[in-house]
């Protein structure tokens, strides 16, 4: 039977709350509604809808939309234009929105507010009373308006959303947002080739005094927290001291990430008058997503069903990297193949750096340097070392791919269409556009065929992900450059991994190395590095943090070129400031005058033994661990010894990553919140939990001092001594030491020697360091497959019982031996 009065009403009463039209055409938006109304009343209460898995409230031609993904993850959406703040995420988020839990009541003022049982959002009403400044007499006022008064109001729209946890803790409160006209040049770009030209949108939020921020990608000024700092969230080659990637996930100490869902250049003022503010050169729109985490796991728990898993790489990733800029031949590649197994040190990767090819963009190898690639890496394969080929995105006129991809528009092009070699020689050409999902696919069927079938490289390196020629003025096949500035990266790396997944399904792991990321990159397979560094102890320094915020933006996999890229240029009357602590004077041939340079790559060699990944790189006539003299050379093979070591610990760590998406290389505040004290110490950090990393970058430097988090007591790892933390203390760091300290309460297995990690590794010892209980998930597999994703693999969980001094374990059998031959327990 038809009830005219409740057309009747839900009309009026629609029409009181502005409900939007188009959405009320759709007959289950309609039934939606009608729930709305007869569950609280015809009182004009409701301000919102729920449709599908979104609230929108229309607020005076205003649409914000609150979209949750789990009780602890919500979007927030805020626009002038409905249809785009009602629509999808952006590129690299592939979370399902999930509304379960959540329900919406009004306050007493008027005040829409959403709950779950982790979060409570107030959004303010639709009238709240704008802000202001102090009060000015009326002719003074006159005066300014009549000189600086533009004359169109304020640009800020003062809603407000604030974020609290269940219990009432505040986490962050966003006090208004603008989106104006574009009138950047990156506006008048997109207004002349696609009548588009978009707005400026920004977004404040306050900053409470005592609050930290982490994160956002890799910006090189030497810096960990990043209050009271401008970051330019973009990709910059040329930025100070070393390339800037953006990745928009900052993390903060109140407990919560922020993701800012918009891929165009931003700009991010974080603690500047106690407010931050995101600011997008172009979009349509506010988005951004808020996890809220009882812990960073939690946090970056979220990240993943965000963004993406983080894959685990081939097992060989976890072992030794060899490269430099450029082993030019076969025949020197094979040289320092044959010189680690005659010296029997261990190595897994080779790398066949760029300028391989004839021409740029032939996707070929030079015959008359690479006269047999498939019978040199049979040969590798047999010494159980794989190869890792770089493929540069870059095309030159006048080779066999060229005029097909201009003409079918597969390259990135300017407003008039014609590619975009950005001021390159000719013999570099422009970037191929892999955005454009015919091109991507191309492009990685191209690399199979040339490179992977016929030669069996196992590995690629894609160089120049930014891309390096900057889009700004560019168009790609999604969009102009100047909106989708950031995303290229995802793209291109993804290009490769889903090749690879669909050509070779499970049967081989994927290991990208590429030089910029995007949000969602980390599920392509893909390490990042930090760039083309300078070779100096100021970069030493400045990329200890760089690193950890770049772990921290939920990027597991990073790693430096070890020691630098770029030589610095050395003056004839060069001195270092100290005495080296390592002799020079036959290695000359590598180092050339700058007589210091040995002892800085040693202390760059023995962090990079503790990074995600382990890869030396660099301008240098020699770059081998048998190049920088017989003083460096052992202290170099044994942190390479000590890398393999530590294998079944760090793998375990990468199978732990996988399964929350948590990086293993830790700044201390996600292990330490409690401790105020490490909010800002940007030259320490965790390896996993069990080990407190230090390393050493100043030249001469024979002690450091090292602050030892509260909450546990620490070992020396070199001598085993116990020290109570919540401390500085001065350390002994002679060349040969990196100074290292356990968590009291930490198993650490420890492997068998071996050369490759295609050898079989067996568990050597269980170290135990007691103070506390611990556990351990010890994770082995074949190391080349994704079985892992489907329950393939074993799986020991270690614990240690601290009032029984005891070491306990089940499921998978690790080791053969009695426990007393492989367990030992620090101090006894």
């Amino acid at each position: 039977m038809r009830h005219p009065w409740k057309s009747d009403l839900l009309c009026r009463t629609c029409q009181k709350l502005k409900l939007n039209r188009d959405f009320l055409k759709n007959t289950s938006a309609v039934r939606t509604a009608m729930l709305w109304i007869l569950s609280f009343g015809v009182i004009g209460i409701v301000t919102v809808l729920a449709q599908d898995s979104k609230f929108i409230l229309d607020r005076d031609g205003r649409t914000i939309v609150l979209e949750p993904y789990a009780p602890n993850i919500l979007r927030v959406t805020l626009s002038k234009s409905n249809a785009t703040a009602v629509g999808a995420a952006g590129y690299g988020l592939v979370g399902i929105p999930a509304m379960t839990g959540w329900a919406h009541e009004q306050d007493a003022d008027g005040n829409d507010v959403f709950r779950s049982n982790r979060l409570i959002v107030h959004v303010s009403a639709d009238h709240l009373p704008p802000s202001h400044r102090m009060p000015l007499d009326d002719l003074n006022q006159s005066l300014r308006d009549h000189y600086f008064g533009g004359g169109g109001g304020s640009p800020r729209i003062d809603d407000t959303v604030y974020v609290t946890t269940a219990s009432g803790k505040s986490l962050l409160k966003m006090r208004n947002w603008s989106m104006v006209p574009n009138n950047s040049e990156a506006g008048a770009t997109n207004a002349a080739k696609l009548n588009d030209a978009g707005y400026r949108v920004s977004a404040t939020f306050d900053s409470p005094a005592d609050e930290h921020y982490y994160g956002l990608g890799q910006q090189q000024q030497g810096v960990l927290d990043l209050r009271d700092h401008r970051i330019h969230c973009w990709h910059d080659y040329s930025a100070i001291g070393g390339q800037n990637v953006c990745v928009p996930f900052m993390i903060s100490s109140r407990g919560y990430g922020l993701i800012w869902d918009n891929p165009s250049k931003t700009t991010v003022d974080l603690g500047f008058n106690q407010q931050n503010v995101w600011s997008s050169e172009v979009g349509d729109r506010i988005s951004f997503f808020v996890i809220q985490g009882e812990n960073s796991d939690e946090i970056y728990k979220g990240y993943r069903q965000l963004t993406g898993i983080t894959h685990m790489l081939p097992k060989a990733a976890y072992g030794y990297i060899q490269s430099k800029a450029i082993y030019p031949t076969q025949d020197q590649l094979m040289a320092v193949a044959k010189g680690y197994r005659e010296r029997q040190l261990p190595l897994d990767v080779l790398v066949v750096d760029f300028l391989n090819m004839t021409k740029q963009g032939e996707l070929d190898l030079d015959p008359a340097r690479w006269p047999d690639p498939a019978a040199m890496n049979q040969q590798l394969h047999s010494m159980g070392i794989g190869t890792l080929l770089s493929v540069w995105p870059h095309f030159a006129p006048d080779t066999r791919y060229y005029d097909m991809l201009r003409d079918k528009g597969w390259l990135i092009h300017t407003a008039d269409g014609a590619p975009d070699s950005g001021g390159f020689k000719n013999v570099i050409g422009p970037n191929i556009d892999t955005t454009n999902p015919d091109a991507a696919k191309w492009f990685w069927e191209a690399i199979r065929d040339r490179y992977i079938k016929p030669y069996h490289f196992d590995y690629l390196w894609l160089d120049e992900t930014e891309p390096d020629i900057d889009p700004a003025n560019d168009f790609f096949s999604i969009g102009s450059g100047a909106r989708y500035y950031n995303v290229y990266p995802l793209f291109h790396t993804a290009s490769v991994y889903e090749g690879f997944r669909r050509d070779f399904g499970d049967s081989r792991r994927v290991m990208i190395l590429a030089r910029a990321a995007y949000l969602g990159a980390q599920r392509n397979g893909t390490i990042f590095w930090s760039s083309d560094i300078i070779s100096t102890w100021d970069m030493l320094k400045r990329s200890i943090p760089a690193g950890l915020n770049f772990t921290a933006t939920g990027m597991p996999y990073w790693d430096t070129d070890i020691a630098g890229f770029f030589s610095p240029a050395i003056p004839a009357d060069y001195k270092p400031l100290h005495a080296p602590l390592i002799d020079s004077s036959d290695a000359r041939g590598a180092v050339d005058n700058y007589t210091d340079y040995p002892e800085l790559f040693v202390r760059w060699f023995e962090w990079g033994a503790f990074q995600p990944i382990m890869r030396a790189h660099g301008e240098r006539n020699h770059n081998e661990v048998w190049s920088y003299g017989k003083q460096a050379e052992p202290v170099l093979e044994k942190y390479l010894r000590l890398r393999y070591q530590l294998l079944p610990y760090t793998y375990s760590l990468a199978y732990g990553s996988y399964q929350t998406g948590a990086p293993f290389m830790r700044a201390l505040f996600m292990d330490f919140s409690n401790d105020p004290n490490v909010a800002g110490i940007s030259d320490e950090y965790m390896f996993g939990p069990a080990f407190l990393v230090a390393p050493v970058s100043e030249q001469g430097a024979t002690q450091r001092s090292v602050y030892l988090p509260a909450g546990c007591d620490w070992y020396n790892y070199w001598t085993n001594e116990r020290v109570k933390g919540g401390q500085t203390i001065v350390v002994n760091a002679p060349i040969d030491t990196i100074p290292l300290f356990v968590r009291a309460g930490s198993i650490v297995p420890l492997g068998s020697p071996v050369e490759s990690t295609q050898e079989k590794q067996a568990i050597a010892a269980v170290r135990v360091y007691p103070g506390a209980d611990a556990s351990f998930t010890l994770f082995s597999d074949d190391g080349n497959t994704y079985s892992y994703e489907k329950g393939g693999g074993s799986v020991t969980r270690l614990y240690w019982v601290e009032a029984a001094r005891q070491l306990k374990h089940d499921g998978a059998a690790a080791w053969s031996k009695p426990d007393n031959l492989i367990v030992q327990i620090a101090g006894h």
